[in-house]
């Protein structure tokens, strides 16, 4: 039995491997850069930071096309908004590799992050639709998967063929194959649940509420700011904390970096145990356990009683944060209410932007202000009022 076939007789199966390397593919650009970037940054003449206007113009992408994912799901159905996205992405990258000017590898930035902004939206918004919290975690593992894979493709473009652009090529090739099974698929992605006699609840996928409308809830705000949050503060731990042991604690180069270097392989292990036990311990249980972890880690980490202790808080804090993120997409329904989780999941990732572009950078000028001994602090107050965000989002949320 071929695989197509296999796919058409078991059309979730089929999906579910989808959304799995959907994700893998998502993750592989983000690790591609930092290992390209002195190789473009040599080819093109320009300065060290100007790495921050092809973040800039990314994330912008990433934002619009994130926070526009209701409307575009409900105009388009998740399997075009997903093909379309995954054809624009490879676009971007394969046209990192043939442009002569900067300029135009930055406004190419612009249409990856759109790419991947409505991937991102449109993936999560489908599994937290159709499938349990368990996947949900596994789907995110998987994006680490990816991110682990991008350094590696590009590291091996660069010893083998001396060319940042092979690697960018073979990343932008695989989204192209990945927008033609979208392609085939389409049929897959909106199709109903057979009925049963009764009336079919109806899916988030299936609501077509305006943006206007959900703009106008208070609880999709609070929703938002969990997300611009808890990405600020994953995306600052991952930043900031090698320069904290090297630089501020004289912890040794070598062992800082295994830690530090490690950060994804065992926030990618934090989130396959815990789709092990999503469904038993429920959503819940498991983000306020990461959060209440992450934020101990950070007191551990500012306490610094001895080096083992940072390099123990380092440990608590990876895995502790790797659940939290799926367990609040998992959790938008029971905030919102299912009428407006479409949109308010596309707000949620818009947020996401916005974090990793504010939070992380105003540690660094606290850190450049006073000494990178804030870094710690500045950790633990994000995780006191992300838990605290988290509270009271249970407390007043729709539940249903």
């Amino acid at each position: 039995m071929s695989f197509l076939t296999r796919v058409r007789a078991h059309p979730k199966l089929g999906l579910i491997v989808l959304a799995f390397v959907a994700f893998v593919s998502l993750g592989m650009p983000d690790g591609l850069l930092g290992v390209a970037w002195p190789s473009i940054r040599a080819g093109f003449g320009i300065p060290l930071d100007a790495i921050g206007m092809l973040l800039a113009a990314a994330v912008s992408g990433y934002m619009t096309s994130s926070f526009l994912n209701g409307p575009l799901i409900a105009r388009l159905g998740v399997g075009r908004v997903l093909a379309l996205s995954c054809a624009l992405t490879a676009t971007a990258l394969i046209g990192y590799t043939l442009v002569p000017e900067w300029w135009m590898m930055v406004t190419l930035g612009v249409m990856a992050g759109l790419g991947a902004g409505a991937i991102d939206a449109g993936l999560n918004t489908y599994v937290a639709s159709h499938f349990g919290e368990g996947l949900m975690q596994w789907l995110h593992a998987s994006y680490g998967i990816g991110v682990t894979l991008g350094p590696i493709i590009m590291t091996v473009a660069l010893t083998t063929l001396n060319s940042w652009q092979v690697g960018y090529r073979v990343v932008g090739g695989a989204q192209l194959v990945l927008a033609a099974c979208f392609v085939a698929t389409l049929a897959m992605w909106d199709q109903k649940e057979p009925s049963t006699g009764g009336a079919e609840p109806k899916r988030l996928t299936d609501y077509k509420t305006p943006m206007s409308e959900t703009l106008r809830q208070p609880l999709a705000w609070l929703s938002a700011l969990l997300f611009f949050l808890y990405v600020g503060a994953e995306v600052s731990f991952g930043t900031w904390t090698y320069s904290l042991l090297v630089e501020a604690r004289g912890i040794n180069p070598a062992v800082a970096g295994l830690w530090a270097g490690s950060y994804w392989a065992t926030f990618t292990i934090g989130r396959v145990v815990a789709g092990l036990y999503a469904n038993r311990i429920g959503v819940n249980a498991l983000a306020l356990g990461g959060l209440s972890g992450a934020l101990v880690g950070a007191l551990l980490l500012g306490w610094n009683p001895a080096e083992w202790v940072s390099v123990l808080a380092v440990a608590v804090i990876g895995f502790s944060i790797a659940p939290i993120f799926p367990a609040f997409m998992s959790g938008t329904q029971r905030r919102v209410g299912a009428r407006s989780s479409a949109n308010t999941i596309g707000m949620q990732m818009a947020a996401t932007g916005l974090g990793t572009a504010l939070i992380p950078s105003l540690m660094g000028v606290l850190a450049r202000q006073y000494s990178l001994e804030i870094i710690p602090l500045s950790m633990a107050l994000v995780f006191a009022g992300l838990l605290g965000a988290y509270l009271l989002s249970n407390r007043f949320g729709a539940k249903a």
